[in-house]
């Protein structure tokens, strides 16, 4: 008997695992957390010798330190001091570059420092309320400089790091794609994505939409809550983080209770317009970005809604994560279409 398929198949697997190295072609830490002043070990997967890493802020072109590298395990500790000797520990993402080309996605260094806590306040007399109605939330580093206090002790524990990732939602009207970032809001970026890499988001209904109506653009499309009622959560929740993001279409921010700006948990919501949502800067954590998916947030956004309550559900199906692209290479976030006057009294 003749095997007359044998080379085909030889072939394809060949390429396969071609196809598989150069798949793979990354940074890969050797686990999750590092502590201060110890080595940083992680693999480096590459197709030839001509191997960097690259350190990057996000959105800065230009790199904060580089240095060369080679195939199998390395410390990054070693190769760029820098990670522990920097004043103001701050969200790093590390590229590889193999022959000169950013391949696979970067590993975000995220220090572990001493949380930054918010309280609501008076913003005339800096004084503590219950009433966010009538106060905004007020980061420890910022009540100490208006009231010239010390600066804030800040303690740099080590570093997290891992493979970034984007997170997908599939939705019954489609899907959306996010680009965290931690840069922003470390703590709400990871919880959220531990979140989604669990199955938490499965099969959710968008139980608050906030739509255009009158006239008046539309606010928000927001999920999270395994029960649909908007009261539910993890069973666990976190901190409201400093950022500077600022909420508009497309962004992904942390849902929380009125009056606590710690009751951040698993419910989020996507701005629909940066006109209705920019008075949400600072008081919410925004902490993501998306990339494709505008038509998707559109659909969900416009749907026939009683109060806030959609009156058919639309239901995130299923969120998941998947391979950040390389630095250089990222898409841009989406933007708003062209805004169409909603007729007085529809809706």
């Amino acid at each position: 008997m003749t095997h007359t398929r044998l080379p085909s198949i030889t072939l394809c697997l060949s390429l396969l695992m071609l196809w598989a190295t150069a798949a793979r072609a990354q940074l890969v830490p050797d686990r999750l957390y590092y502590g201060v002043d110890r080595p940083i070990p992680m693999t480096v997967h590459a197709d030839s010798d001509d191997v960097e890493i690259r350190l990057f802020e996000f959105g800065n072109p230009e790199p904060v330190a580089r240095a060369a590298a080679a195939r199998g395990g390395v410390d990054l500790a070693a190769l760029l001091p820098m990670l522990w000797t920097q004043k103001e520990p701050r969200v790093l993402y590390a590229q590889l570059y193999d022959g000169g080309t950013p391949v696979g996605p970067p590993v975000v260094l995220d220090p572990m420092v001493t949380v930054d806590k918010a309280t609501i306040r008076d913003p005339s007399t800096m004084s503590p309320i219950k009433d966010e109605r009538r106060g905004v939330p007020i980061f420890d580093v910022d009540l100490r400089k208006v009231t010239n206090q010390p600066a804030r002790p800040v303690v740099f524990s080590g570093i997290r790091a891992y493979v970034d990732k984007d997170v997908v939602f599939e939705t019954s009207m489609g899907d959306i794609r996010f680009r965290l970032r931690p840069d922003q809001a470390p703590n709400s970026s990871y919880n959220f994505r531990q979140l989604v890499e669990g199955g938490f988001y499965t099969d959710i209904i968008f139980h608050r939409i906030i739509p255009p109506r009158a006239g008046k653009p539309g606010f928000v499309i927001q999920v999270g809550d395994p029960t649909g009622t908007g009261s539910g959560g993890p069973g666990y929740q976190i901190d409201l983080e400093n950022s500077k993001l600022p909420h508009d279409f497309g962004v992904l921010s942390m849902a929380r209770s009125g009056g606590d700006p710690d009751s951040n948990g698993s419910q989020v919501f996507v701005c629909l317009s940066r006109e209705a949502t920019k008075a949400l800067d600072g008081r919410y954590t925004a902490f993501g970005q998306a990339i494709a998916g505008a038509d998707t947030i559109m659909a969900l956004g416009t749907v026939e809604v009683q109060g806030q309550r959609p009156v058919d559900p639309p239901v995130l199906k299923r969120a998941y994560l998947v391979d950040a692209a390389p630095i250089g290479t990222w898409t841009e976030p989406v933007k708003a279409p062209p805004a169409e006057a909603t007729p007085e009294g529809e809706r």
